[in-house]
């Protein structure tokens, strides 16, 4: 969708229709357009770190301005050319859930960009990012009970990050 089409589309849609646009054009709940955490600084998804690295080596790892792949509108970094060419077959199964934001804000409807990128734990093979290890750990042992919830409130959360996106 043009840039310059999206804000007027914004400002006409209400929420609910926003998000039937977002399903529409595919976003699912590993990220949505303009809702990929790119932190305070840089605008690199999840900080330049390495999503692909989290299920291949287990750890964060700091990917390189070397090996770069934009989806979504966001540029992602890898530490290896191996890992951007697996990241660019299958980007939703190696993006974390909710565009990389604190999965345990999202669990409670809100967002945080601040994530620990050496809090994180992946669930029946979905990456989800935490604010801290503590947290990380309280996430996983209650995943059936937050997971539910983070994938119902993460709709109208990233509706929310593209309103304020604009405003």
């Amino acid at each position: 969708m043009s840039t310059m089409i999206k804000p007027r589309l914004l400002r006409s849609l209400g929420t609910a229709a926003l998000v039937a646009v977002a399903v529409v054009a595919g976003a699912g709940s590993a990220c949505a357009d303009d809702s990929v955490n790119t932190g305070y600084f840089g605008g690199v998804a999840i900080m330049g770190y390495d999503t692909v690295a989290y299920f291949t080596d287990g750890k964060a790892v700091k990917g390189s301005e070397e090996f770069t792949y934009e989806w979504l509108g966001t540029p992602w970094h890898f530490a290896s050319k191996k890992h951007q060419e697996m990241f660019m077959s299958e980007p939703v199964k190696y993006a974390p859930q909710y565009g990389g934001y604190c999965a345990g804000e999202v669990v409670g409807g809100g967002v945080t960009v601040n994530v620990d990128p050496e809090a994180f734990k992946i669930i029946d093979g979905k990456l989800y990012l935490i604010y801290d290890v503590d947290n990380a750990d309280d996430f996983a042992a209650h995943a059936a009970e937050n997971i539910p919830k983070a994938d119902a409130n993460w709709p109208k959360v990233a509706a929310n990050l593209e309103l304020d996106h604009y405003h």
